[in-house]
């Protein structure tokens, strides 16, 4: 519950401090004091939208604080917690508007954005404006009060959130149906060059390969006459070859060592080099046994090559990576290839999607109708209460599943009244008038706020347009109400005044120019004057005391 606010240089509030209490708490003062502007600071603290205008003229900024007590609130005490800002068993709000229109909000010390404060205001307090039954004229209003009233809000969460799978299923399934023709086009292309790249079926590493090939066979004549020429210089030159020289030098060294054993390790050296020199020779005999110049072959290479050069630099490539390219567009084309079945696919996940959807929305209808019913039995009763004896209320719920599937079901609604004997059911708007309107709409916030968790409501002048003996029943209601919820009403009707467990007085002075609304609580003697101003205006007589005292007794 709303436990204490403070507001500063806000409009024409220079300072307020004011403290709040269970029970129902009525707001009165002369027009035009400002009996909203408590609630108005509120909003601030609750995430509404700040302006500079709301500064008090002359001063730098306007600060509003709102202590909330969270004893008996556990939705409030777990978004703090979720949020990682609670406190203990108080939340204190807090805003800051500069003259320059900047805004600040806090949650218990910690700045937040106003979207946060706007969140957990709604497990706060429940505003009913004075134009509520403006807003129960759009059938989206309607649809919110009912579920209100129901409670059903998992059932709200699932239908959501099976609609959006859907819609979101079904905008993947109708995107790849506009691109199928874009698919088919590139799917023609693919096709023509993996079948090109194919024909040549280039291995992994065949390329390096192919030019170490090609530049053998190049070389060919070169290579065997400069193998040859090696050949004769190491061993087959009859005159001087290496070998030749070589074993007559070891045949000498063999007689040093056999004179000197120093020599033997030379001699070993030696040896193991004519060994060499004789293995080199029989490797390149060998190497030109094989070597086989073949011009067909080196006709293929030159072909084969030209090829692999020719498609590298049409797909933008180096021939070493053709290959790889190859792989990237074979499977590419995998995937176009499957762009059908993905399709086919799709559609059954959107069919799946939208039956859960309708079950979803199936369960939300018939939710709705119960509780329907319920509403309309205790807005009828209500009506009958507040002098509307032959009134009868109903709530016409139609299912639409082809046409009117959305985020919040398939349902239409509107609010059906009778205000006279045989009168029809017809739209609430066609048929009352501006007094039974805000009747109705009083019977239906009254009730549909106690089912609401919110543990504190405040009604901003709902009673316009009510007076005489219906303003002493709305009192009633208001107050049986605050039996189990904090109330705070601002009213000009003393029936209603009058039934409020405290009540407050709203005043406004101008000294030096400069304009001042204050509140103040009342005491008994207080409340007593009060009504009897509100009964009879500004001349106060015995009359409207006594009057006064009887609203309080009543009461």
């Amino acid at each position: 519950m709303l436990a204490h606010i403070t507001i500063q240089n806000f409009a024409i509030v220079k300072a307020l401090e004011l403290d709040f209490h269970k029970g129902m708490t009525t707001i009165t003062g002369e027009t035009g004091a400002g009996k909203s502007i408590a609630i108005d600071a509120l909003g601030l603290c609750l995430g509404d939208r700040a302006d500079a205008a709301m500064v008090r003229p002359g001063e730098e900024k306007a600060e509003i604080v709102a202590l909330f007590h969270l004893q008996n609130n556990p939705a409030a005490r777990r978004w703090l917690e979720d949020n990682e800002l609670a406190d203990g068993d108080e939340c204190i709000l807090r805003r800051v508007i500069t003259k320059e229109g900047r805004s600040r909000a806090f949650i218990n010390g910690s700045p937040v954005p106003a979207s946060q404060q706007k969140s957990l205001g709604q497990h706060l307090i429940n505003i009913h404006g004075q134009h509520a039954h403006q807003l129960l004229m759009k059938n989206d209003y309607q649809l919110t009060l009912l579920d209100q009233y129901a409670g059903h809000q998992h059932l709200l969460v699932t239908m959501r959130q099976r609609y959006q799978d859907w819609r979101a299923a079904r905008n993947e399934l109708k995107q790849l149906e506009k691109s199928k023709e874009a698919f088919e086009a590139q799917k023609q292309l693919l096709e023509y060059q993996v079948n090109e790249l194919n024909e040549l079926a280039l291995g992994e590493n065949e390329y390096p390969e192919l030019e170490e090939e090609h530049k053998r066979l190049s070389n060919c004549g070169d290579i065997a006459i400069c193998s040859q020429s090696v050949l004769q210089s190491l061993s087959e030159d009859e005159d001087n070859n290496a070998l030749q020289l070589l074993q007559f030098a070891q045949q000498k060294l063999a007689e040093l060592a056999s004179m000197d054993s120093q020599f033997n390790d030379l001699q070993q050296m030696l040896d193991e080099a004519c060994i060499q020199v004789q293995e080199t020779s029989h490797e390149i005999t060998a190497y030109m046994d094989r070597l086989d110049m073949d011009p067909a072959r080196l006709n293929y290479l030159d072909e084969r090559m030209a090829t692999i050069m020719r498609l590298s630099r049409k797909h933008q490539v180096s021939p070493e990576e053709l290959y790889a390219a190859h792989q990237a567009l074979n499977l590419e084309l995998e995937n176009l290839n499957d762009s059908d079945n993905l399709i086919e696919q799709l559609q059954a996940e959107v069919e799946l999607k939208l039956q859960a959807c309708m079950a979803a929305a199936d369960k939300l209808s018939k939710s709705r109708k119960r509780y329907a019913k319920e509403l309309d039995k205790l807005i009828s009763a209500s009506m009958h209460e507040l002098s509307m004896q032959n009134g009868k209320f109903h709530i016409a719920l139609d299912s639409q599943p082809e046409t009117h599937l959305s985020p919040l079901g398939v349902d239409s609604i509107e609010l059906l009244v009778s205000t006279n004997p045989g009168q029809p059911m017809q739209a609430l708007g066609r048929v009352a008038s501006g007094g039974e309107l805000s009747r109705i709409s009083l019977a239906i916030q009254v009730i549909t706020a106690q089912k609401v968790d919110t543990p504190s409501l405040i009604f901003d002048e709902v009673d316009v347009g009510i007076s005489g003996p219906t303003a002493a029943i709305v009192g009633k209601l208001l107050r049986k109400l605050g039996a189990s919820t904090q109330v705070m009403c601002v009213t000009h009707l003393p029936q209603v005044a009058g039934c409020g467990h405290q009540q407050m007085f709203v005043a406004k002075a101008s000294e030096k120019g400069s304009t001042t609304t204050s509140m103040v609580a009342l005491d008994d003697q207080a409340r007593i004057q009060e009504l009897a101003r509100l009964l009879g205006g500004s001349e106060i007589t015995e009359h409207t005391l006594a009057n006064a005292r009887e609203l309080l007794i009543a009461a």
